[in-house]
């Protein structure tokens, strides 16, 4: 469809700062930008009312997340991970070569291993983490061979 591209998909973190160390730390991700908004046309755009956000871009492999921190109103939520089956987007995946170190590196950074839902599949490996506000993160490690 020409005319058309995914430009990124956006995240809402309690902390702006937080996040955009644990993505680029933890993660691998690069910061490629950042905006700081208080205007009405965003407040109606995105139906909250009275806002000021900062607006964090990162980069990887190919892909961009935008990290959104709202300094008013406050995020609302809690950091338990959503049900798979919810509506709307459920997680970010990412295929690893070491999925133990970098679960450590995600962990080490406020994230947060979900030991009962790392499983084997053969000689495949996937687990289930949380980046720092709850939202879950998928690694699949495979074994050489095995696409």
């Amino acid at each position: 469809m020409s005319g058309h591209r995914l430009t990124h998909i956006g995240l809402c973190v309690r902390d702006i700062e937080r996040a955009t160390e644990f993505y680029c730390s933890a993660l691998g991700f690069e910061k490629i930008g950042e905006m700081h908004v208080a205007d009405e046309a965003t407040a109606q755009l995105l139906d909250v009312d009275d806002l000021i956000l900062d607006l964090v871009y990162l980069h990887r492999d190919g892909f961009r997340l935008e990290l959104i921190g709202y300094t008013r109103p406050a995020v609302t939520g809690d950091t338990e991970p959503r049900a798979m089956n919810a509506l709307g987007f459920t997680h970010l995946s990412f295929r690893v070569d070491d999925i133990d170190s970098l679960a450590a590196a995600v962990v080490e950074h406020g994230g947060r291993l979900l030991s009962q839902r790392t499983v084997s599949f053969g000689p495949n490996r996937a687990m289930m983490l949380t980046d720092p506000d709850g939202n879950l993160l998928e690694f699949i490690e495979r074994t050489a061979g095995t696409d």
